[in-house]
C-alpha cells in the first residue's frame, strides 16, 4: 500500500533527540529520509543494543559525509538541491559555512521546505541561542507551577516532544502548499514555542484572566476546589488513585457506594455540600476511605462501574499495556544482534497509508554509494573515487 509521503526526499541533518524523531515521523509515513553523518565516526561504542538509534532513525538511510572538506561539503549540496526537504537543527552560522543557509540552499532548490528547529524562533535577539529544552521551559514560567507548594520547579521535558510532532506537522502542511503553489518555504519550530503550547491551557487562561489568588499558583492536593475532580488520593500500597468527576450529582450515588459512604450523607447530598460547605471534610473522609484497599482494587471498581477514576500508572506499566500494543505505541520487534525487544511505535494512525516499520536504524555510512548512485546518479568509478578520498565512508 502506498503511504502519504512516498516520493518525498527528505535531508536529515540533526543532531538532537527531538528534530531526528520529527525526521523519523516523515520516513514512517513513506519519505526516504537520507541521514548525514559527518566524518571522522565517533569511536564504536559498547555492544549493546542502541535503543535510542532505533527509535530516532528508524527507516532512513544514512551516508556518511567529510563535511570539513570542500568536496563533502559539495555532495551535501548535492543532495539538497535534490531534497524536498531539508531537516535540521544546526546552528545558522554552521548552516552558513556548509553553503545550505536558508538563501543558499533555496538557492539551489527554490521549492525546497526548509524545516529547523530553534531554541528560541527565527526573529528576535535570542534566535542565535542554541535549542535546549530546560532552557525553553524555563522561560516558560509554567515550571513553578508543576510541584507541590514549596518544592522546586519540574521540568517534564515535554516541550522537546511537542516540537518533534509540531516540526514535522508544519513540513507536511508546506508540502501541501507546495503542491498547489509550487513555493517552498521556510518552517521554524521553537523549544520555547512547543513548550509553550505544551502549557495551551494554562497560558491561555492567563492571557484571558490575569493572575489571581490561585491561577497559575502551585496547589496543593489537598486544595482543590472538587474532591472528586483533579484530586489525588494514596491507596493502602502507595499508589494514587486520580478522579476526574466534575459532576459529582451525576457520579455521587454510585462513588459513594463504592467507597463505602452514604448516598444520602447529610454531610454530602448535594454538590455544593461536596464542593464547598464541606469540602475539606470530603477530602479526609475520601483519603480515609482510599487507605483501606490497593491500587488494584479500586482499578477493579473503576472499571466495573466506568466511573471516571483510575490508578496513577508507573514507567513500567506501558510497557505491558494491551492497549498500548494493539494500537502499535509499543511494538515488539526481532532485533537481528539483540532479539526479541520493545521499543516505541507509532503515535499517529491513519486509515489508509498508516506508519510502518521497514527498517531499524541504519548503521552509519551504511546507504552511502546507493545514495550517491540512485540520489546524485554517480557511477560506479566516482562513487570509489570518493570513498578512496575519504569524501564518503
Amino acid at each position: 500500500m502506498n503511504r502519504p509521503l512516498d516520493d518525498v526526499v527528505v535531508i536529515d541533518l540533526t543532531r538532537l533527540f527531538c528534530t531526528a524523531l520529527s525526521a523519523a515521523f516523515l520516513a514512517d509515513f513513506g519519505a526516504r529520509v537520507v541521514r548525514i553523518d559527518s566524518l571522522p565516526l565517533a569511536p564504536h561504542a559498547a555492544r549493546s543494543w542502541n535503543h535510542e538509534a532505533d527509535l530516532i532513525h528508524r527507516n532512513k538511510e544514512s551516508i556518511a559525509l567529510d563535511l570539513a572538506g570542500d568536496e563533502g561539503r559539495a555532495v551535501l549540496r548535492e543532495l539538497v538541491a535534490r531534497a524536498d526537504v531539508l531537516l535540521t537543527d544546526w546552528s545558522v552560522p554552521e548552516l552558513r559555512a556548509l553553503g545550505i543557509d536558508h538563501d543558499a540552499a533555496t538557492a539551489l532548490r527554490p521549492d525546497l521546505i526548509y524545516g529547523r528547529l530553534s531554541g528560541f524562533g527565527p526573529l528576535g535577539p535570542d534566535s542565535g541561542l542554541p535549542p535546549i529544552d530546560e532552557l525553553a521551559a524555563a522561560r516558560t514560567g509554567m515550571m513553578p507551577i508543576l510541584p507541590q507548594p514549596g518544592q522546586p520547579p519540574v521540568h517534564t521535558g515535554a516541550g522537546a516532544m511537542h516540537s518533534t510532532a509540531m516540526l514535522a506537522f508544519g513540513i507536511v502542511t508546506a508540502l501541501f502548499h507546495r503542491v498547489d503553489s509550487g513555493e517552498g518555504q521556510a518552517v521554524d519550530v521553537s523549544l520555547f514555542g512547543a513548550n509553550m503550547y505544551g502549557a495551551a491551557l494554562d497560558i491561555q487562561a492567563f492571557l484571558a484572566i490575569g493572575k489571581g489568588d490561585r491561577l497559575l499558583n502551585p496547589i496543593s492536593r489537598l486544595d482543590v476546589s472538587n474532591p472528586m475532580s483533579g484530586a489525588l488520593y494514596p491507596s493502602a500500597d502507595g499508589r494514587w488513585v486520580t478522579l476526574t468527576m466534575p459532576d459529582t450529582d451525576r457520579w455521587w450515588p454510585m462513588f459513594s457506594a463504592a467507597v463505602g459512604l452514604a448516598a444520602d450523607d447529610p454531610r454530602f447530598d448535594t454538590h455544593d455540600k461536596r464542593t464547598e460547605t464541606n469540602r475539606i471534610e470530603l477530602i479526609h473522609a475520601l483519603e480515609a476511605a482510599f487507605a483501606t484497599r490497593p491500587g488494584a482494587h479500586w482499578r477493579q471498581v473503576f472499571m466495573e462501574k466506568q466511573m471516571s477514576a483510575d490508578v496513577i500508572e508507573r514507567f513500567d506499566y506501558p510497557a505491558s499495556d494491551p492497549q498500548a500494543l494493539v494500537n502499535r505505541y509499543i511494538l515488539e520487534l526481532e532485533h537481528p544482534s539483540f532479539g526479541a525487544v520493545k521499543s516505541l511505535g507509532f503515535p499517529i494512525f491513519l486509515s489508509e497509508g498508516t506508519a510502518r516499520l521497514d527498517a531499524l536504524a541504519p548503521c552509519i555510512g551504511q546507504h552511502s554509494s546507493q545514495i550517491l548512485r540512485d540520489l546524485l546518479g554517480y557511477s560506479e568509478d566516482a562513487v570509489h573515487a570518493c570513498r578512496r578520498a575519504g569524501v564518503v565512508a
